[in-house]
């Protein structure tokens, strides 16, 4: 038995995708035309956001292929999946390092949000594994 739905899966990463990559374009145009500060700020970071963009290409390509049941699709969400988990929780870990003592409702909120994100992109990796996405992903 699968973990999810191999068409709700291929929905959600498609999805989630496009919207993070479309407030992704919107934060970045907002701030080309937020003033001098905003401008150097964003060119301080190109390197991130373009790899950050790359990232949620990947996962927006990756649902796309397992809506189309491509082959392919299963190597590139999974990389997605493994890719987000990484970098969820070295983010985690910089906040957390960053953040100044008192910090329990700071741990509480991120483990709140990346615990789950977890769970859901190793279920999501199960799923890709799994005989269903072997037999439907042929393409």
């Amino acid at each position: 038995m699968d973990a999810l739905n191999l068409p709700l899966v291929g929905w959600l990463y498609t999805v989630g995708s496009a919207l993070a990559l479309a407030i992704g374009a919107w934060l970045v145009v907002a701030l080309r035309y937020g003033g001098v500060g905003a401008r150097k700020q964003l060119a301080a970071r190109v390197a991130e956001d373009f790899f950050l963009f790359a990232i949620w290409l990947l996962g927006l390509i990756g649902g796309l292929g397992v809506l189309q049941e491509k082959s392919w699709s299963r190597w590139v969400l999974e990389l997605f999946c493994w890719t987000l988990i990484v970098l969820s929780l070295l983010s985690g870990i910089s906040r957390w390092r960053a953040s100044p003592p008192p910090r329990g409702m700071l741990l509480v909120s991120l483990l709140l949000f990346i615990v789950p994100l977890v769970v859901f992109c190793l279920s999501t990796v199960a799923t890709l594994r799994g005989e269903t996405a072997l037999r439907v992903l042929t393409g």
